[in-house]
C-alpha cells in the first residue's frame, strides 16, 4: 500500500486525530462485544507510547444526524479506559467548544474520545465546513477505521482535505494487505465462498472474482435463485425472481472462464421459518412445495469443505444458512471448520466481516483463521475492485 502509515510519522508532542471504528453493540450501557475496540489498540498504544496527544473520533449506530443519548460514545470511552495505561477524557461533542476545551486540558500521552460524529448530519454529507472543524483539532490524521473506509464521510475522507499528513493505522494497513494480496497475488487454488440472502448484493463481487478465482462456492439464501436458473424448484425458499437471468449469465461466465462454480445439492428444509419447525434433509430434486430450505445439507457441507481444504487462499463472505437459529447453523459451522482446517494446512484464510465474522465467532474459531475483517461492507467493496474513499484520500508515500 503506497500510502503513509503510522510508522512513517513522528507523533511526539503532536495532536493526532484518529478515526476508529467504535461502532460496537451496547446493551444497558455496557459493551457486549469489544472486538473493534481491541483491534484498534495497537495504533492507539503506538501514539500514546510515542508521546502524542490522541483524539479519537468514531460513529456509533445511526442517530439520524442529531444527538441521541442511546448512541453516545461515553460507554465506549469508559470501556477503553480499562484497556489502556493512560488517562481517557471524554468530550460531549466532536466539534466546537465542548470538544476544544477537553482537548486543550489533555496532556501528550493521553486520549480524548470525541462524541459520536453522526450526531451532526454534516458527517454523512461529507460537509466541507464540518470536515475543517474536525481537522482543526490536530496536526496529523490517522485512519484506522477499515469498517467505515468505503464511506466518503467527513471524519473518514473529508477531513484529509484540511489535515495532512494523513496516514493509515495498523489495523487499516493489515486489512488492506490481506485483501490486496488475496485479490492481486493469491496462492492457488483460490476459493471464494459467498453466502447471505440476496444475489443482488453479491453480483458485483461475483463478476469481479470470476476473473481471479479457481472456485466460487455459493450458499445461503442467494443459492436458490441459482438453483431455479438451473431448472430446479425450491418450494418456499428465498428467491429473487428478477435475478434468475443474472444468475444464468454468471454461471455461463464462470464456465467460460474455467471457474468451478459450486452450488448446494442437498438441503435442510423446514415447514416454517423457526428453530422448532419440522425438518427434513432432501436433495435438490425433492424440496417440497410448501417447505423452505434454510441450510445446506450434510453432503454439500462435505463437498464444500473438501474444496476449501484443498485451497491455498480462501475468502469467505456470507453464511450458508439461517445460522442465527441453531437448527440451521450446521452448514455455516462446517464451512467455518473447513477454513480452520485449511489454515492448519497452510492456506491464507480471510473472513470478510459482517455475518461471516459473527458466525465464526459463534463457533469459537475466530483465532484459528488468518484474518477476520472488521468491515463487512468495506471488504465486499474492496473485493469488487472499488476504491475505498478512506484509503484513496490518505497521503501518498
Amino acid at each position: 500500500m503506497a500510502k503513509l502509515t503510522l510508522n512513517d510519522i513522528d507523533v511526539k508532542g503532536k495532536k493526532v486525530l484518529m478515526r476508529v471504528d467504535f461502532n460496537v453493540p451496547i446493551i444497558d450501557g455496557k459493551i457486549t462485544d469489544d472486538n473493534r475496540v481491541v483491534q484498534a489498540l495497537p495504533s492507539i498504544n503506538h501514539v500514546i507510547d510515542n508521546g502524542g496527544l490522541l483524539i479519537l473520533t468514531s460513529h456509533l449506530g445511526r442517530p439520524k444526524g442529531e444527538p441521541n443519548p442511546e448512541f453516545s460514545l461515553k460507554p465506549v470511552a469508559d470501556h477503553l479506559a480499562g484497556l489502556v495505561d493512560t488517562k481517557v477524557h471524554f468530550a460531549e461533542d466532536c466539534v466546537g467548544e465542548k470538544a476544544t476545551s477537553v482537548i486543550e486540558a489533555a496532556e501528550p500521552g493521553e486520549i480524548v474520545v470525541l462524541e459520536n460524529v453522526r450526531f451532526h448530519k454534516e458527517e454523512t454529507a461529507n460537509d466541507e465546513a464540518f470536515s475543517k472543524q474536525l481537522a482543526e483539532h490536530a496536526e496529523v490524521f490517522v485512519n484506522d477505521a477499515f469498517g467505515s473506509s468505503h464511506r466518503a464521510h467527513a471524519s473518514v475522507a473529508g477531513v484529509t482535505r484540511f489535515l495532512q499528513p494523513a496516514a493509515s493505522g495498523f489495523l487499516l494497513e493489515k486489512e488492506i494487505k490481506y485483501l490486496s494480496d488475496s485479490v492481486n497475488s493469491p496462492e492457488r487454488p483460490f476459493v471464494a465462498i459467498l453466502g447471505g440472502a440476496k444475489v443482488s448484493d453479491k453480483i458485483p463481487v461475483i463478476e469481479s472474482l470470476i476473473s481471479k478465482v479457481d472456485t466460487i462456492i455459493i450458499g445461503g439464501g442467494m443459492a436458490y435463485t441459482f438453483l431455479v436458473a438451473n431448472g430446479k424448484s425450491v418450494g418456499k425458499s428465498l428467491l429473487q425472481e428478477e435475478m434468475i437471468p443474472v444468475a444464468k449469465d454468471l454461471m455461463a461466465k464462470a464456465k467460460e472462464a474455467g471457474v468451478n462454480l459450486m452450488l448446494p445439492f442437498d438441503f435442510v428444509i423446514a415447514d416454517d421459518f423457526s428453530n422448532d419447525a419440522n425438518q427434513e434433509i432432501v436433495d435438490e430434486d425433492n424440496i417440497k412445495d410448501d417447505w423452505e430450505a434454510l441450510d445446506i445439507g450434510p453432503q454439500t457441507s462435505i463437498a464444500f469443505g473438501n474444496a476449501i481444504k484443498a485451497a491455498k487462499t480462501v475468502v469467505w463472505n456470507g453464511p450458508m444458512g439461517v445460522f442465527e437459529m441453531p437448527s440451521f447453523a450446521e452448514g455455516t459451522n462446517a464451512v467455518a471448520q473447513a477454513l480452520v482446517d485449511a489454515t492448519k494446512f497452510g492456506a491464507i484464510t480471510i473472513i470478510g466481516g459482517g455475518d461471516s465474522a459473527s458466525a465464526i465467532k459463534n463457533a469459537g474459531l475466530s483465532d484459528q483463521v488468518s484474518h477476520v475483517s472488521t468491515g463487512g461492507g468495506a471488504s465486499l467493496e474492496y473485493l469488487e475492485g472499488k476504491e475505498l474513499p478512506g484509503v484513496t484520500s490518505l497521503t501518498d508515500k
